[in-house]
């Protein structure tokens, strides 16, 4: 049951994959959460249905991060949502997952390709919490979510590493801004994981699964939970003093 002091969560793309393994690491963790998802409404209810059967409460609801034209409107379904539901003006926790990805190489990427993922990745992660900001509690916390490719090169992936490098950049100077609040921001970059991003290649081809397994120093390709669980560890009571860290969650790939 939810009472005066039970922190919310926000957190987008929880229909599936990571999103949704971080918002149930959170609901465990003693959250209620706000959910986003684009199109998959079935697998955001079934979401919501999980955190309800951990006792916690859950409201799930549509928003296409690419579309930032719709965010200020968004913001404030998401305050009437946080008065009718929770009878409160603010949330504590934002997480900010939603993503796509698009395998392409320098000489074969469309201009249409490099628009969508600045506008899922950077354009749409810096509008939306830019709207969503007068409503995160002061003290409160941000996860923006990049990938170990800021780190290491694959060929195919530069637009969308290159995004997540603006991101990890953005994160340190929300830090900066934000600190006055006491708002908490970092930075948590996946390895590969074998989830259906991406067309699930990496949990799907046995031969990239191999490989990737293979050049990691745990041995194996990481999973969701290996993700939701470092989510909500950082956001937990003992990590607030870290701030402005870009955090690889990667099992140890290319050391």
């Amino acid at each position: 049951m939810t009472t005066p002091s039970t922190p919310i969560a926000f957190v987008t793309g929880a229909s599936r994959g990571l999103g949704r393994s971080a918002a149930l690491h959170l609901a465990r963790q003693g959250h209620d959460l706000i959910l986003t998802y684009q199109s998959q409404q079935a697998q955001a209810a079934a979401t919501v249905a999980q955190i309800e059967a951990l006792g916690r409460n859950a409201v799930a609801l549509q928003l296409d991060v690419a579309d930032s034209g719709r965010f200020a409107d968004f913001a404030e379904q998401v305050r009437t949502v946080l008065q009718t539901q929770w009878n409160r003006t603010t949330f504590d926790v934002l997480v900010n997952n939603a993503g796509t990805g698009t395998h392409a190489l320098l000489l074969d990427t469309t201009e249409a390709q490099f628009d969508a993922l600045v506008n899922v990745h950077f354009k749409g992660v810096f509008f939306l919490t830019q709207k969503l900001l007068p409503l995160l509690v002061d003290g409160g916390r941000i996860v923006n979510v990049s990938s170990g490719l800021t780190r290491f090169a694959l060929p195919g992936y530069s637009v969308y590493a290159a995004m997540k490098g603006a991101v990890e950049v953005m994160t340190r100077y929300m830090a900066k801004e934000l600190g006055g609040r006491g708002i908490a921001v970092n930075t948590v970059a996946p390895g590969a994981i074998a989830t259906d991003f991406g067309g699930g290649a990496v949990r799907d081809n046995a031969q990239l699964n191999a490989f990737v397994a293979s050049q990691t120093a745990l041995g194996r390709v990481g999973e969701a939970d290996d993700i939701g669980a470092m989510i909500a560890s950082l956001v937990g009571r003992g990590n607030r003093w870290v701030n402005a860290q870009r955090i690889e969650v990667s099992g140890g790939m290319f050391v």
